[in-house]
C-alpha cells in the first residue's frame, strides 16, 4: 500500500491532546499543504489563520463553546495548543467546497506529520460575530470571509482509535 493510502486509511480525530505547542516548523508544512487544496477555478478563496497565540486561542475556545451552548469552562478544542482556522471568502461562489478541501489537506498533512487534529465547528458562527468580525479586522483582514472550520493541532494524548466498520452500501458502482 502507498504512504498515501497509509495516511489516508489511518488518520484519526484526536479528542485528547498535550499540552506541548507543535514546532513552527511543522506548523508551517501543515499549512502549506492547505494552500495547495483544489479550489474552484483556482480562484483560492480560502485563507487560514495559525494561532498559536495562547490568549488568542482561548479566546476562541470560549466563543466556540458559548455558541455550542457548553458549561463555563469547557474547552471545544480538547486542549490543542494550535489552531488552524480556515475562512472562505463569500464571493466566490465555491468558498464552502474550497475551505472544506483545505481542512481536509490539514489534517491528511498532520497526520502524515504525526500530529493529532481535528475539525471542529462553529467557525461559521464565531466570524459572523462581532468579536469574530473584530478579530480578524485586528489582524488586518478585510473583506466578507465565512468561517469554514477549526483544524485543531497537537500531540495526541493517548493511543489513535481504531476505525470504525465501514457502512454498507457506501458505494455504488455504476457501469
Amino acid at each position: 500500500m502507498s504512504e498515501t493510502m497509509e495516511v489516508l486509511l489511518n488518520r484519526r480525530s484526536v479528542r485528547s491532546y498535550k499540552p506541548n505547542m507543535v514546532p513552527k516548523e511543522i506548523i508551517e508544512q501543515i499549512v502549506k499543504a492547505g494552500t495547495y487544496a483544489p479550489t474552484g477555478m483556482g480562484k483560492q478563496a480560502p485563507i487560514i489563520l495559525a494561532v498559536t497565540n495562547r490568549e488568542i486561542r482561548d479566546r476562541l475556545s470560549a466563543m466556540n463553546a458559548q455558541i455550542m451552548g457548553a458549561e463555563e469552562g469547557t474547552d471545544p478544542f480538547y486542549g490543542a495548543p494550535v489552531v488552524l482556522v480556515v475562512l472562505a471568502d463569500k464571493s466566490i461562489p465555491t468558498h464552502v467546497y474550497d475551505g472544506s478541501l483545505v481542512m481536509g489537506n490539514l489534517m491528511l498533512a498532520a497526520s502524515e506529520l504525526g500530529i493529532g487534529s481535528c475539525w471542529i465547528h462553529r467557525a461559521k458562527e464565531e466570524f459572523e460575530s462581532e468579536e469574530g468580525r473584530a478579530i480578524l479586522k485586528s489582524l488586518g483582514i478585510e473583506g466578507e470571509y465565512e468561517g469554514i472550520g477549526h483544524c485543531i493541532l497537537g500531540y495526541a494524548d493517548g493511543p489513535a482509535n481504531e476505525a470504525i466498520p465501514r457502512k454498507e452500501n457506501y458505494v455504488y458502482f455504476v457501469e
